[in-house]
């Protein structure tokens, strides 16, 4: 990397910044957030664009779906399997293209203009009075300037129609919200305990259908609710059609819309989007009917790649490999990790339960990219832990390495992978640490929630 000085000098010096603004308690307005945020990013993303080298998914991946959409062919098909996700964000890069601007800057334009609305939205989703404050703080993450306008990576694409589900189901009011608020008894209408339910099983199905009913039937007062269910689940659909990760925000999304209906609607609408780009291939992609098989088990495909990250990679001695039998184990442990989570978190503000499956995610996982790390970012930001900062920070500084360092040369990268790759075990009590585990049940907060400057 070229410019690997520059980049580092403007991350350490808004890292310095955003942790003066927190020490200092300021709340800049937020166009002064967003002018800093635009500023930082186009300076990166033109460095990035002129440099002699760029990141590999980018070129060999990313492009040829681009160039795939412009050719009329199907992106997934014709990256030969580069691209494996929905056609949706190879839309907008054939776009791009065909306006003629190089690729260099088409393929980090998506994900820099994204991140940049990401700023404002990190804002809202803190609420309160140090809403600005949040924005700010996001406006300087090194996380995100690495990911967005070095990389090109299409996590910030994904996070903010993600974040942006969030906002619009919690809709106006108090910022914090509780999680479930009713037990299994109550949901059924069985206030004298369980003993209702067994008659009421053994006397028929009808009867069962007669207490389900109430819960399906619509009322007119509630239409804004239901409005507001609607465009928060097509907004979480479309950051599923950015990537696949976003199944992990969907549980927040759907306590923050209350009650059965609202939250019926939204998990519908979640599927319009993606089902919607996959019936359309023929169409906008030019896909035959025939091939759209082919196509869904290639964006089914994941790789078996270990050793870049965490627990395998002590296990492989920082080999970049494939390896199934890691693989298998690490995604049953994210799944048990998730439901626990989702379990021990489920009374407390739906944003807090999202930052711990976030969390317990890049804990536990077997693969990862220095993109994924972004994902939490914007969570934690908004409703800081006490160890949220050395979160930030230590992977902040651990992806930086990757992105800067290692970039200079290929041999660079070949000695230092290894050590790069197990290292990363030193931030994984970080992260455990760096949950919200003081706010497993919500409580309406007297004091910032933060822990001591």
């Amino acid at each position: 990397m070229d410019y690997a000085v520059l980049t580092g000098i403007v991350l350490v010096s808004g890292v310095m910044l955003a942790l003066v603004a927190q020490w200092r308690d300021w709340r800049p307005p937020l166009w002064l957030a967003i002018a800093v945020g635009v500023g930082v990013r186009v300076l990166i993303m033109y460095t990035s664009a002129i440099d002699t080298w760029q990141p590999v998914d980018f070129v060999n991946s990313f492009k040829p779906a681009g160039e795939a959409v412009l050719n009329r062919q199907d992106p997934v098909l014709g990256s030969n399997g580069g691209w494996h996700f929905l056609p949706t964000i190879p839309y907008v890069y054939g776009i791009l293209l065909w306006l003629g601007i190089p690729w260099e800057y088409a393929g980090r334009l998506v994900t820099v203009v994204a991140d940049i609305v990401l700023i404002p939205l990190v804002g809202k989703l803190a609420g309160g009075p140090r809403a600005s404050l949040r924005a700010f703080q996001y406006a300087l993450s090194p996380l995100a300037l690495l990911v967005a306008s070095v990389h090109g990576q299409v996590e910030p694409v994904a996070l903010v129609f993600g974040v942006a589900a969030f906002v619009v189901a919690r809709g106006p009011g108090d910022p914090h919200r509780p999680g479930v608020t009713m037990t299994v008894r109550e949901m059924l209408g069985l206030g004298g305990g369980w003993r209702g339910l067994g008659p009421a099983v053994r006397q028929s199905v009808t009867h069962l259908a007669s207490l389900a009913r109430p819960a399906f039937t619509f009322h007119a007062h509630e239409r804004p609710a239901y409005r507001r269910a609607l465009w928060a689940g097509l907004l979480m659909g479309l950051a599923l059609c950015a990537k696949s990760w976003p199944i992990w925000l969907i549980p927040g999304m759907l306590l923050l819309l209350r009650g059965f209906r609202p939250r019926l609607i939204g998990l519908i609408a979640t599927g319009i989007p993606p089902i919607f780009f996959l019936v359309t291939l023929p169409i906008f992609a030019g896909t035959s009917l025939s091939d759209i098989p082919k196509v869904m088990d290639v964006m089914s495909d994941i790789r078996p790649i270990v050793g870049e990250w965490g627990w395998t990679a002590v296990l492989v001695g920082g080999d970049w490999t494939l390896h199934s039998a890691y693989a298998k184990i690490g995604t049953y442990l994210i799944y048990a990790s998730v439901l626990a989570v989702c379990w021990v978190w489920r009374r407390a503000d739906p944003v807090d339960l999202t930052t711990a499956i976030l969390l317990v995610f890049m804990v536990v996982t077997p693969r990862l990219g220095a993109q994924y790390l972004l994902w939490f970012v914007p969570f934690l930001i908004a409703r800081p832990t006490r160890f949220a900062w050395p979160a930030l920070l230590g992977t902040a500084l651990w992806a930086s390495i990757g992105y800067l360092w290692m970039t200079q040369h290929w041999k660079i990268w070949q000695d230092w992978h290894p050590g790069w790759a197990m290292a990363s075990i030193v931030l994984l009590p970080v992260l455990a640490l760096a949950m919200p585990w003081g706010r497993r049940v919500f409580a309406a907060p007297t004091v910032p929630l933060e822990g001591p400057r």
